[in-house]
């Protein structure tokens, strides 16, 4: 989506990952009338990630089949003491677990269902300023296709980055009051809106506009008929480095109006056989990248898209649902004419795509599932 630059380095804080399962708590008395300056020790530290990892394993199980009955009562409820969720991010919580909840449903209408899910979340970075406490981590997720059909994918996963906000009383207890996504919120368990970047303003050279696509089930079916590019290459590539990145390319992950999502896509149609087309950067008529430059439609959602039509590499397809492995799907998130996220897709099985993107990054998602999420969404779909 965006292209500023700007490396986003995942990083997995080796203290807290040492004391990640023991319940350490700061060693305040319970009676002390005040703390003048509250520490962080590696014990700390460990109970903020492991509260962290206690709020996105709910988010989680809230899209689980029946996983309430099994669960019980939430994770992130039961921490008290020294460490826990404050009053109104609890009722916070609360509201997201019953959104998530309505969101299983609608997928579950849409046919798919999810049997189990596993999450984790590393502590990358902490600061402390007086009683403020800020806290970096990675949530990644892996989630099981339930009655996965023949040769169906048994999983999704992604990977997110959010930041914890913690403030502690005078007492010195540490209360959760703020949870951020500092990526382009498009996980499966998200609940803040994508971020998006604004319509491009300049002048676009009269390149055509790509018309919309449904999002019905079970339309006409649209095979691949040619064999120019390699397609298993290009759905090879984005399964390849869809969490761990392609160092012969930048990375424009980790920016505030969207990442590296057209970048990973260009790269990925660039390994089954689109060929460079070199020029002026900001011409879009010309696609190219490396490691040193990239076109502007190398990157950019708009700027692909018109390249793409104008070059006539795509056609446009009427469906998303017609879309099969190696072709593209594009989002406008808020419909105002300027698209904001670029995938590809790496699986079809049961007539239904599942796509491959990065910013979240993220590994065969159902094309059912971002209808799901977000059913007033414009969508383009484009055969390659």
């Amino acid at each position: 989506m965006s292209r500023k630059r700007r490396r986003a380095t995942i990083v997995t804080a080796a203290a807290a990952s040492v004391v990640a399962g023991a319940a350490l708590l700061p060693n305040w008395g319970a009676n002390a009338a005040s703390v003048a300056e509250p520490t962080v020790d590696p014990g700390t530290r460990a109970t903020f990630q492991r509260l962290a990892d206690a709020v996105f394993t709910d988010r989680t199980d809230a899209l689980v089949d029946k996983s309430d009955s099994g669960r019980g009562k939430p994770l992130a409820s039961r921490f008290s003491g020294d460490v826990r969720l404050s009053s109104t991010l609890s009722h916070q919580e609360d509201s997201a677990l019953s959104t998530l909840r309505g969101r299983k449903s609608r997928l579950a209408a849409l046919g798919e269902k999810y049997s189990k899910a596993d999450t984790t979340v590393s502590l990358d970075r902490t600061r402390v300023k007086g009683r403020h406490a800020t806290v970096d981590v990675t949530e990644t997720t892996t989630l099981t296709y339930e009655k996965a059909k023949g040769n169906g994918p048994k999983t999704t996963g992604f990977q997110a980055h959010h930041q914890l906000t913690f403030q502690a009383d005078r007492q010195g207890t540490w209360q959760l009051t703020g949870i951020r996504d500092t990526d382009a919120g498009m996980a499966v368990n998200t609940l803040s809106k994508p971020s998006v970047k604004a319509p491009t303003t300049a002048d676009d050279g009269g390149m055509p506009n790509a018309p919309r696509a449904a999002t019905t089930r079970n339309p006409v079916a649209v095979p691949k008929t040619g064999t120019t590019y390699n397609y298993k290459a290009m759905a090879a590539y984005a399964e390849k480095y869809w969490k761990v990145y392609n160092k012969d390319y930048p990375d424009y992950n980790g920016h505030g109006a969207g990442g590296d999502c057209t970048n990973f896509v260009s790269q990925s149609l660039k390994a089954g056989g689109w060929k460079h087309v070199p020029g002026y950067v900001y011409d879009y008529t010309k696609w190219f990248g490396n490691a040193d430059i990239q076109s502007d439609s190398f990157v950019g959602v708009n700027e692909w898209s018109w390249f793409a039509q104008n070059s006539k590499r795509t056609k446009p397809l009427a469906n998303v649902y017609q879309l099969e492995v190696g072709d593209v799907l594009q989002m406008d998130f808020d419909r105002d004419g300027s698209k904001d996220h670029t995938m590809i897709v790496t699986y079809k099985s049961g007539g239904v795509p599942y796509v491959t993107y990065h910013s979240n990054n993220t590994l065969r998602r159902s094309v059912a599932s971002l209808i799901a999420a977000y059913p007033n969404a414009y969508y383009y779909a484009y055969r390659t």
